[in-house]
């Protein structure tokens, strides 16, 4: 028995439409008509005998069977568009939208200010910009980029280090002056700590020290935040001590807000990296970002830069 191709041009449709919630806004994306992404949709669930999208008057959202087929469908249509550029005249100029995923505090302080340079490089190419600690699936959930501040675990995705970022225990001069300046982490459970809720570890606070080791507290906590931004002026204001990325607190280290806590010991550093999905293939308008966003970011003031 012979079998069929694949029907490629459906499923990069069923992507597109999975990825906007919307045959509509595939079509638009796609330069498609709206019967044409319907048929191929259609072609798609008579082939397989099963339904794909569930439908109602107000929503459509994938079934199961969409669901567990949609991480493929989102990369024959990532490694389509790679395949183009790559055979493409190189010189040609990047366009289309590109999804990004970053945390919230870096993205606010750090990545608005690296973008303007960028879309005035290539004014064809549209951002889509998702700021949160949330941990996006960027396979699932159609992003091509996400920036991360993290020590990653093994993946099926692909990462480049940029540089890395120290987490520093921080307290303004004032609060030390008034609570004294713990030379061991065990003091630090007469301390007031703030706490930032999305660390690996809620509560826990782990140090390490070239020749006394590590060791690990739980000071008590009075403020529990998902957002680390918002601590830098409770600590300025001398209410607690907290442990934050350089990158938050750099400005107010200079300017003597702030001051490090515990001489000798050192929480783990992090790093600062630009995940991607599998596939080295890449769309032009996502590879000229990466460079763009790797050479810009690695050469922050606050950071310790690996190259």
């Amino acid at each position: 028995m012979t079998r069929r191709l694949p029907d490629l041009e459906a499923w990069a449709i069923f992507a597109k439409v999975a990825e906007l919630g919307s045959f509509s806004g595939a079509a638009r994306e796609l330069g498609l008509s709206n019967p044409t992404v319907s048929k191929a949709i259609g072609r798609l669930e008579a082939r397989l005998g099963l339904a794909l999208f569930a439908r109602t008057s107000r929503r459509l959202s994938l079934t199961e069977s969409g669901r567990a087929s949609l991480a493929r469908a989102t990369r024959i249509l990532s490694e389509g568009e790679a395949v183009e550029d790559e055979a493409a005249d190189q010189s040609k100029v990047p366009r289309g939208r590109i999804r990004v995923s970053a945390p919230l505090s870096f993205g606010t302080a750090y990545l608005g200010a690296a973008l303007p340079e960028f879309l005035a490089a290539y004014p064809e190419i549209t951002l889509d910009l998702a700021l949160s600690d949330r941990r996006v699936d960027l396979i699932a959930e159609g992003f091509d980029l996400a920036l991360r501040i993290a020590s990653l675990e093994d993946s099926s995705l692909l990462s480049r280090r940029l540089c890395a970022v120290r987490i520093l225990l921080v307290g303004s001069p004032s609060y030390f002056d008034a609570h004294g300046r713990p030379t061991h982490p065990a003091e630090l459970m007469t301390h007031a700590a703030l706490a930032y809720t999305g660390s690996t570890e809620r509560g826990v606070w782990r140090f390490s020290h070239p020749q006394f080791g590590d060791e690990a507290v739980e000071p008590p906590v009075r403020i529990w935040t998902d957002n680390a931004d918002m601590l830098n002026p409770v600590l300025i204001a001398g209410q607690g001590l907290a442990l934050q990325p350089e990158f938050l607190v750099w400005r107010a280290l200079r300017d003597h807000e702030l001051e490090i806590g515990l001489p000798g010991w050192s929480a783990k550093a992090l790093g600062l990296h630009l995940v991607m999905p599998p596939s080295p293939l890449r769309p032009l308008r996502v590879q000229v970002l990466i460079d763009y966003l790797a050479a810009k970011l690695a050469h922050a003031p606050w950071s310790a830069c690996e190259g």
